[in-house]
């Protein structure tokens, strides 16, 4: 089955493009692909139990887009962001992980696998 790769460098200091980064995985979900999201930098703050919710006009909410991807595909934090938060996995929503760049370079450039950066 072909799989998506959405890796997420930013935070709600570039909220539109943390909004559309989880819009496009929360879309390839519904389309029936298998779905990999990737929280770098300050978006791993979204995989922690009570993160303030993100809301931009004419999107659902960041929550449910989150929430659609823990139910239905792989969220992941980035294990040096991580580290350099003192996040662990204890810390996290449950259903999410932690990982290093060595299982993100092997999801990215696996066969049938489109990778996306925002």
């Amino acid at each position: 089955m072909a799989s998506l790769v959405v890796k997420v460098t930013c935070g709600t200091e570039r909220v539109e493009t943390l909004m559309q980064a989880f819009t496009v995985a929360a879309t390839g979900l519904a389309s029936g692909l298998d779905v990999s999201v990737w929280l770098t930098g300050d978006a791993t703050l979204h995989a922690l139990p009570g993160t303030d919710e993100v809301e931009i006009p004419h999107s659902p909410p960041l929550s449910q887009l989150r929430d659609a991807i823990l139910a239905g595909g792989t969220l992941t934090v980035c294990a040096q962001c991580a580290a350099r938060r003192e996040v662990t996995e204890a810390d996290l929503l449950p259903g999410a992980r932690i990982a290093g760049a060595a299982a993100f370079v092997a999801e990215a450039t696996a066969p049938d696998a489109t990778a996306l950066v925002y």
